[in-house]
């Protein structure tokens, strides 16, 4: 049920093999940072946002599932959740969660059971 959330959807714009890399990043409601790091691997791509200031310089893991629109013109990456959804999701730490599979488990989880903003 929440292998879709780790796949970029075919409507989003997203090319594989581009380079999101400082990409803008913004959620229904606003932005929340900008692209840190990213992958494209099949059945487990995500983005790494880091943001800055609002969430006191955390960095949050986006399953590709959330990524609604990627615009290459303007370097922004629109997501279809809010900033409360985004900050309330498992806390990330890029040395302990990435590859991890448990947390990507939770992850999937959390944001699969969501219903988009």
């Amino acid at each position: 049920m929440t292998a879709n959330v780790w796949g970029y959807r075919e409507t989003s714009g997203h090319l594989a093999g581009a380079d999101l890399t400082g990409y803008k990043v913004e959620a229904t409601d606003g932005s929340i940072g900008k692209v840190d790091k990213h992958s494209d691997d099949v059945g487990s791509a995500y983005i790494v946002v880091d943001t800055g200031p609002w969430i006191f310089g955390k960095e949050v893991l986006l399953p590709a599932g959330t990524v609604s629109r990627v615009d290459p013109d303007d370097k922004k990456i629109f997501v279809d959740r809010t900033k409360e959804q985004i900050k309330n999701a498992p806390e990330f730490d890029k040395e302990t969660h990435l590859g991890n599979a448990e947390y990507h488990n939770q992850v999937g989880g959390y944001y699969g059971g969501q219903h988009r903003a």
